[in-house]
């Protein structure tokens, strides 16, 4: 299962283009409302029904998180947040955070001595990492890293790749046209 956490204020294309590729490639997705409730509201008015909440995900069944920007994350994370995405980690499971939400796994103690990028101006809330300021995808291990908005598209085809390997990153990037 890839667990998706929205909290309100999220950015939605850091979350629904992972879910939509992820779900091409034949992956299970849910989107995870961090606050129990039904709709959350993303960064730009977008309304998203999440599929679960927080209190219903499980750290044996996760095989990924991810866990988009935006000023959903503006107070940090929930415990509970804290213990789902440290598991999955500890486990060997993929972390996956994209434009200011890499800077919660340097809060989280999970990017020491790794490779990881966020947001242009917040990499001094990568604690512990080797900022790999610019680019746009970074890979390290079972966590992956992406700038912001615009790396969208590659950040979620990594995980595509990261999660169902090379042949269904060619079929996702096949059936949706993309050249980049």
């Amino acid at each position: 299962m890839v667990y998706i956490l929205l909290a309100d204020g999220f950015e939605e294309m850091e979350a629904l283009v992972p879910a939509d590729l992820l779900r091409r490639a034949g992956a299970e997705v849910a989107l995870v409302s961090v606050a129990g409730q039904e709709f959350v509201t993303g960064l730009h008015g977008v309304a998203v029904k999440a599929d679960l909440s927080l209190c219903d995900t499980s750290v044996g069944a996760g095989e990924m998180v991810v866990l988009p920007g935006g000023a959903g994350w503006r107070n940090g994370a929930s415990p509970e947040t804290e213990a789902l995405v440290r598991g999955i980690f500890q486990k060997g499971g993929w972390v996956t955070a994209i434009c200011a939400a890499p800077t919660l796994l340097g809060s989280f103690g999970l990017l020491d001595g790794r490779r990881a990028v966020c947001y242009p101006g917040m990499e001094d809330g990568l604690t512990g990492a080797v900022v790999c300021k610019g680019e746009q995808v970074v890979h390290d291990g079972n966590l992956i890293t992406g700038e912001g908005p615009g790396s969208a598209y590659p950040f979620a085809l990594a995980l595509v790749e990261a999660l169902k390997g090379p042949a269904a990153l060619e079929q996702v990037r096949g059936e949706t046209y993309y050249r980049g």
